[in-house]
Formats: C-alpha cells, structure tokens, sequence
C-alpha cells in the first residue's frame, strides 16, 4: 500500500493541475463544464476511493498470485514483450470488469457512482466506488495467469492502466482520426457517459478499442445525437458515499417487497435495471424519459456557502495528502483513524450541500470526534509527527470548520434551496 500512497501523492497534484487548464480552456471557449459544487463532490469522491484502496477494503475472492501459483504453464521473464502483453490482458479483463458492471444488478451498485455526475468533465473521472467490496477481478486474468505473467508486473501495470483512463473524460477534444480505431477517445468515452437511447451500455473499453468493435458494443458519437449525461434514474445528492449505495439500497428494498423467494434471490444477479413484477407495478420508479429537457439537480448557494464548501474540500484533501505524505509512519491504527475522520469530514459537508440537517448533525459529530483526537495525540505518536504544526493545523481547521457550519446552517439554509434546474 506504501507504493500505492507515493503514486497518489504524485497523481493527484497533476489531476488537479490538469483540472484547472481544463476550467481556464472551458473559460476560453465559453464552455465551461464545471459547477462548483458537482466538483465537490467528484473530488471528495475521489478521495474516498483512495482511502478505500489504501485501506485495503474488500473481500478477494480469489488473488491473482494464487491463481499464478496454481495455474501458471509458464515461467515468463522481465523483457519489454511480457509487460505488453501484460498490458493487454489488463486492458481486455478491465473490458469485461467495466461490461459486467454494466450488466449485473449488483455490480451496477459499484459503478453508479461514476456515471452520476450530470456534468462531463475531467473531475468526474475521480468519481470511482468505495462500494465495489466484493473483488473478482483477479478471476478475469485467468489467461495472464495460464501464460504465467508474474504478479509484480500485473501489480505495476494496473494503477497505470487506470490513471490512463482520466485524459478522454472531456468534451473540448473531438474525433481523433485513425486513433478512433486503436485507443478509447474523448470521443467514444461520451458516448459511453451518456443516457441517449443509442449510446446506453456501449463503449466498454478502457485503453483499447478494439475488445467493443469484437464484442458488439462499439457507438460512435453521431453529430445528431448530442451526448447528456448522468444516470437515468438520478442520483439527487452531491454526496458520494450515499450515491455508492443508492442502488444498492434500492435492491434491497425491492427483495424485501418481493412477493416471490425467487425473485427476492435473483433480483442481485438479474440485468441491470430488473425489478420483480408486483414490485415495479407497486412502488415505480421515477425515470428520465427526455434526455434533453430533463430537469438537472441543483442546490442554489450563495457565494459564502460555496466557500466554505470549498474550504472544507480542499481541507480534507491537505489532510488527505499528508497522510499519504507520512503513510510509512503511521500505524495501521492511526491510518484507520484519520481515514475515519476524513470519511465523516466528507459525509457532512456533502449532506449540507444538499441542504440536509444530518449535515449539522455529522459535521458536530466530526467536531467531537477532533477534539477527542486532539487530546489523544500525544498517544498517536505517527499522527502527532505528521508534520511540525500539525496540531495547531487540526486546531484551526476545527475552529473554522465547527463556525461554518453554524453560520451555514441558520443562516445559508433559509435562503437557500434544493431545486431541479
């Protein structure tokens, strides 16, 4: 997890970086794909999901190098030929990951949360799951496995693999040509996002093109079908731990409802989308039938309440990197603890962006919760050793923060209000 927290600390400055040349472009062009608070809430999505991989959660059901030392004809060298063909298979079992997804009621849950944002844009590419725990991707390596690639190199490969994935979640590039036919393009990547009737469920692919065109999922983008984006049965939160569940809470309910065991046992593996007969008829859903008149979850905030939003994001994302910063320091117990803490941090200015009161309720509880740290640090010797004013940062921030919140609550709530826009 060490190398996984010193790729982040590198990765996430540059993501931002390229944020921001994203945003002055958008500024440029007059086509500004950014709304401050739906960038909350992919950042602080993104954030999750590294604490989520740095925490190692998840229940593996069978680990590539056991698959290796099991089944491995093979035993194949470091030359440059073996990592690309590491590559590949990385790329054609991330195709059948994202297409499984995509397919299966339950695996939908864990990549809802990346479809969510009704904006396009670089920072909804941080939208990934805290809620995919159950890991069979391993089992979709079988062939690197049999041809006996080693784990080290699959191990290498795979945050690569991903972080090539953040560039094409745009919409100021277009078509690409010939490279339309060898790689997934800004291009085609819409088309994935997108909720029109022909795009749904295409574009499947994550570095290579070509597993869609062999597998029948390939769209491209027509100029008289503009791509909207979102999900079709909308999220309405700006918080990405709820948005990681919504669906699965939705099945739940509908297995409780069901009438039929049968149903109440196959609805977790049924398409995507399937719901028990006597249970849709009773408690329909509400669905986007016009893509393009739609109405768009908002919640109107004055200029002050998207500052503190702002400040309390990009606190939790300094606090965030210096974990990560002094990963090799900390104690198991004390990354667990202030991944907690940001978690909750996270949680509670989400809700208030939704102008939910449990907002209130959670950011006292996380103001409980650092001043119970603070008085303890001195027990938490990795934590207090973070860096030299590290008290005091978590002092101020808990001063500022625990004040925000009061001023937002009784006096930003009633002018603001949670609209459809």
């Amino acid at each position: 997890m060490a190398s996984y927290a010193q790729a982040l600390f590198i990765a996430i400055p540059f993501f931002i970086l390229l944020m921001f040349v994203e945003i002055g472009y958008g500024i440029l062009k007059k086509r500004q794909t950014y709304s401050v608070v739906d960038t909350i809430s992919s950042l602080s999505s993104g954030i999750t999901n590294s604490i989520k991989n740095l925490l190692g959660l998840g229940l593996i059901i069978l680990s590539y190098p056991y698959l290796f030392e099991k089944l491995a004809l093979f035993q194949l060298d470091d030359q440059w030929w073996v990592w690309a063909l590491a590559f590949v298979f990385i790329d054609f079992a991330g195709y059948w990951s994202h297409r499984i997804s995509h397919s299966i009621n339950l695996f939908w849950n864990d990549h809802i949360i990346h479809h969510s944002s009704e904006n396009y844009n670089l920072a909804c590419a941080l939208r990934q799951p805290i809620s995919d725990l159950l890991r069979y991707y391993p089992l979709l390596l079988l062939p690197a496995a049999i041809l006996g690639v080693p784990h080290h190199i699959i191990a290498f490969i795979a945050p690569i693999h991903l972080f090539l994935q953040f560039w094409y979640h745009t919409v100021h590039i277009g078509k690409l040509g010939f490279l339309e036919y060898i790689i997934i393009t800004p291009s085609q990547h819409r088309v994935h996002h997108a909720i029109n009737a022909p795009y749904i469920d295409k574009n499947l692919g994550q570095i290579f093109s070509v597993w869609d065109r062999i597998f029948g999922t390939f769209q491209e983008e027509l100029e008289d079908e503009v791509p909207q984006y979102g999900v079709l049965k909308p999220v309405r939160t700006w918080n990405p731990i709820r948005i990681n569940f919504l669906h699965l809470w939705q099945l739940a309910m509908d297995a409780y409802r069901a009438q039929s065991f049968w149903d109440k046992l196959r609805i977790w593996l049924m398409p995507t989308g399937w719901r028990p007969a006597d249970v849709a008829k009773k408690y329909p859903l509400s669905l986007i039938e016009d893509v393009y008149g739609f109405e768009r979850y908002d919640t109107r905030t004055s200029v002050n309440f998207q500052i503190y939003a702002v400040f309390q994001m990009v606190s939790v994302l300094g606090l965030f990197l210096m974990m990560i910063y002094g990963f090799e320091n900390l104690s198991s117990s004390e990354i667990l603890l202030f991944s907690l803490y940001l978690g909750v941090s996270i949680y509670g200015y989400s809700d208030l962006l939704d102008l939910r009161f449990s907002g209130f309720v959670i950011e006292l509880i996380r103001t409980g919760f650092g001043l119970w740290l603070l008085g303890n640090l001195e027990h938490w010797e990795g934590l207090y050793n973070l860096f030299v004013p590290f008290h005091s940062v978590l002092v101020g921030y808990l001063i500022v923060t625990l004040v925000g919140t009061i001023y937002v609550t009784s006096v930003e709530f009633p002018k603001s209000k949670s609209v459809l826009v």
